[in-house]
């Protein structure tokens, strides 16, 4: 992988994304073949992932990782929702 798709792959994570979940159901037909017999797509929701934030903001040198091993947990939680709203105006999104 180059380092941009890592990169990539790194903020979908840390930003959260939808996917399209597929269960297909077969069952056997006269000649006793597997046949198609429902199909479901659920839209899904994988949520933001605090450690790929962290990730990125050491990456970024945002705040430098001996400061962020002193946070709280609520500490951190606020810093992720902060730099998930610049993360998402920086990709134009609302």
């Amino acid at each position: 992988m180059e380092e941009n798709e890592l990169k990539k792959a790194l903020l979908k994570k840390a930003l959260g994304y939808t996917f399209n979940e597929i269960v297909e159901e077969y069952s056997l037909d006269e000649d006793g073949m597997p046949k198609l017999s429902k199909r479901k797509v659920t839209k899904k929701f994988n949520p933001p992932d605090i450690s790929a934030v962290k990730m990125l903001l050491e990456s970024k040198d945002f705040l430098s990782a001996e400061k962020l091993s002193h946070m709280t947990i609520s500490e951190l939680e606020q810093e992720k929702k902060r730099l998930l709203k610049l993360l998402k105006e920086e990709n134009g999104e609302s």
